[in-house]
């Protein structure tokens, strides 16, 4: 019977040859392979899926993933475990199976493959499998991203991991709460809702291949929790993750976007807080402009951004006539006089009227007279107060140097930093006499710290010169004494002379 069965798939299989070379005419048979002869007038799904499979261009037939003998068109012995016939691999087998090619680079490059190699080493390592010790499980396989039979390459529009097409493989998983609550309960369920409000994600619905999917940002195998130094979404690493196409003026060519963000980034306060001292709670990329729902802040909503971390600065803000007035000019609020990715430390240079600066740009001595008395009147105040501290600090280092207790104006100083630094936030309100009522305190102290400080100083030259002149007198006394004693002397030995006593030893 098994015979008869044979001999009605080869006549099947001689008229159905013809047809099959003009369905698919590029295909590229490079080896023999009855297996799929067979199994595509059997079963069909299968077979037809790997007409187009990436694995069939390069040469491979069923028998190199299922293991047998493709030469053969004898079932039972191109199907027998003495050919080498596994049958379908199952769990972590199917990973195993691809990984024998695909992380191998030598065998890779046999088959004309100049791409990159290791995937398999790269999901054991992953977020997507599970450590116990040294028993690696993954918690997917190859196949549940790429497919089994029709596996096509990246590129392709029909592969479920293409451009247009990844963000909804990866939300079969990732949007399902009751999925991932199997594995990680606490991450989000909603990146694919934020992703499709995003920049990235409505430039992807409207068929644009080159914006950012969740495997540009999370990479392809190698993802991992942004928590770990090694993850491309770690906050140390996005700058470089963002800047591969944000940096990249021949990648952007066309979008009308710049390409200095990451550079800017890099030269700023954010940037060298966070790259350059490891500081984490410095801002990364995705703190102003958001993860999955990635967009550029808005003209209106720049302050809440910038106002997650300067509270009280953006309160202060709000309350001040600058709000209304950068509303009315539509001018973003921070950024007017702070940039957006360089910005730099908010010292007293902000605080000027030259030509260029911040304050200079809305107001003059005849253009908004009264914003430009008020700024100059507190750049003044400012001075004065560095001033102040700085002649201190001098006049306490000295006396420090000569042994005077100097600590408790040095203690005392601290209040007047304080109120140095709470002149960055109380600018915000844009009212000289809220300045005031912060900078005049912290200058009373410098000047009464400077007054101390001097004064400590004066009191160690006191004790010199009065140490010196005592010493003087009591040498002068010494001497004085000395010379005393010695004529005393003289007298009596000239009186024992005159009586002709002897003079005694």
């Amino acid at each position: 019977m098994r015979y008869f069965q044979q001999r009605l798939l080869r006549i099947l299989l001689a008229l159905s040859i013809p047809m099959a070379a003009l369905v698919v005419p590029t295909m590229l048979p490079a080896q023999q392979d009855e297996c799929f002869t067979c199994h595509q007038m059997m079963d069909g799904d299968a077979a037809t899926a790997f007409v187009s499979d990436v694995h069939r261009s390069a040469g491979l037939t069923c028998a190199s993933c299922h293991g047998g003998d493709a030469t053969t068109d004898d079932m039972e012995e191109g199907m027998s475990k003495a050919r080498g016939f596994i049958g379908v691999p199952t769990g972590e087998s199917i990973s195993a199976l691809c990984g024998k090619c695909h992380d191998d680079a030598e065998t890779m490059e046999r088959y004309g493959y100049e791409g990159p190699t290791g995937q398999l080493t790269s999901l054991r390592g992953s977020a997507h499998s599970q450590q116990a010790g040294t028993t690696v499980t993954l918690l997917l396989q190859c196949t549940d991203c790429h497919g089994a039979h029709g596996i096509r390459h990246p590129e392709d529009a029909a592969s479920p991991v293409s451009a247009l097409r990844v963000t909804s493989l990866c939300a079969s998983c990732h949007a399902d709460p009751s999925y991932m609550r199997r594995y990680n309960p606490s991450l989000p369920t909603d990146q694919l809702a934020k992703y499709r409000t995003s920049v990235h994600g409505e430039q992807n619905l409207q068929g644009n291949t080159r914006t950012a999917t969740c495997n540009d940002c999370h990479s392809a195998h190698d993802i991992r929790p942004a928590e770990e130094s090694t993850s491309s979404t770690n906050a140390l690493n996005l700058p470089q993750t963002c800047g591969r196409c944000h940096a990249s003026a021949e990648y952007m060519r066309g979008t009308g976007l710049p390409t200095t963000q990451v550079a800017e980034f890099r030269s700023s306060v954010h940037g060298k807080a966070l790259l350059e001292k490891r500081d984490m709670s410095a801002p990364s990329c995705n703190d102003c402009h958001g993860n999955h729902g990635a967009a550029p802040p808005s003209v209106q909503s720049i302050s809440n951004v910038c106002g997650t971390c300067h509270a009280m600065n953006a309160e202060l803000f709000r309350e001040s006539r600058h709000n209304t007035e950068f509303a009315r000019l539509d001018k973003p609020e921070c950024e007017t006089c702070h940039g957006n990715h360089a910005v730099q430390p908010a010292t007293e240079k902000l605080l000027a009227l030259d030509a260029g600066s911040p304050c200079a740009s809305c107001h003059g001595k005849d253009r908004a007279p009264e914003g430009y008395r008020a700024a100059k009147r507190m750049r003044l105040l400012l001075d004065s107060l560095m001033l102040t501290m700085h002649e201190a600090e001098v006049q306490l280092d000295a006396a420090e140097q000569k042994g005077m207790e100097i600590d408790d104006i040095r203690f005392a100083l601290r209040d007047a930093r304080q109120a140095r630094l709470q002149s960055r936030t109380a600018i915000h309100a844009f009212s000289l006499p809220k300045f005031e009522e912060v900078v005049d305190p912290g200058l009373r102290i410098a000047r009464q710290a400077l007054k101390d400080a001097s004064a400590a100083n004066e009191d160690y030259y006191y004790r010199r010169y009065g140490l010196a002149v005592v010493t003087l007198i009591i040498t002068l006394t010494i001497i004085f004494l000395a010379l005393y004693i010695r004529r005393i002397e003289q007298r009596q030995k000239a009186e024992h002379h005159a009586s002709g006593e002897p003079t005694s030893t």
